[in-house]
């Protein structure tokens, strides 16, 4: 719970004066530390037992409004913004939690080797239970049977199948272009005009629709067809026109001889 005071320019939590200064809406002139000194001990007084916690935040605070006054008052060679020395402070208390973090760590890995070395002393029991305290210890053999035993044995003893390792979900699926190319070339000049989905309507995996478009751009730069999109991500539409067959000039496949797509 934070420390209220009262002052002429300002009446609240001690932690909120120390924001306002700093955010230049209170300005450290105006406050009187006396009477933010005579607040706290008045709260002090008023609570009891002392809150130790309490008492620290608040000397911490008006230590740093004691040194933010005293640098506006008394003359210096060098001005520092109210900025830079509020950071400065942050830092510094930043830095001192990161030391404590690290004693405490200290202190962690002193307390694991302090166990480690103690637990090195000591020695495991080798004796077997003293004669008082067999009576209580389970029996390992309860309802164990000649029957039961004879069918672990056979479980046990029995031929294992050889692992077969199922690839069925990696298998590599070859489909060529030229067959694509091919089962165009038979279908297209039939209808004259068809959409790409269509034409891939039959297609099970995505490598068959991939290799019968690399099929169509064949035939595209064969000549054999024209290829027209109405709008973006629209139906690619695919027109037989039968021109010349420049399959010698060029291999099956689209760029240079692409023959076969392993998926």
């Amino acid at each position: 719970m934070a420390v209220a005071v009262a002052t002429p320019v300002f009446e609240g939590p001690f932690d909120v004066l120390l924001q306002l200064v700093s955010d230049h809406k209170v300005d450290v002139y105006d406050i009187r530390v006396a009477d933010v000194v005579d607040a706290f001990v008045a709260e002090v007084v008023a609570r009891q037992p002392l809150d130790l916690q309490v008492a620290t935040e608040f000397l911490v605070i008006a230590a740093i409004l004691v040194e933010l006054k005293s640098r506006k008052l008394l003359p210096g060679a060098d001005e520092v913004d109210d900025d830079e020395e509020l950071c400065g402070f942050e830092e510094r208390d930043l830095l001192l939690a990161r030391l404590l973090e690290l004693q405490a760590y200290a202190a962690a890995a002193d307390g694991f080797a302090l166990m480690t070395e103690q637990a090195a002393r000591s020695v495991a029991r080798s004796a077997g239970l003293e004669e008082r305290f067999r009576d209580l210890a389970p029996d390992l053999l309860a309802g164990v049977t000649a029957e039961r035993l004879a069918a672990a044995f056979l479980v046990g003893m029995a031929p294992r199948l050889p692992l077969e390792l199922d690839l069925a979900h990696v298998t590599v699926e070859a489909v060529t272009v030229s067959e694509a190319v091919a089962e165009l070339e038979e279908r297209l000049p039939l209808e004259g005009r068809a959409g790409f989905r269509e034409l891939t309507a039959h297609c099970t995996t995505r490598m068959q629709v991939i290799v019968r478009f690399l099929a169509l751009l064949e035939l595209c730069k064969r000549g054999r067809i024209s290829l027209n999109q109405g709008e973006s991500f629209g139906d690619l539409e695919v027109v037989w026109t039968g021109g010349a067959d420049q399959a010698a000039l060029a291999p099956v496949g689209v760029g240079d001889g692409i023959e076969e797509y392993d998926g």
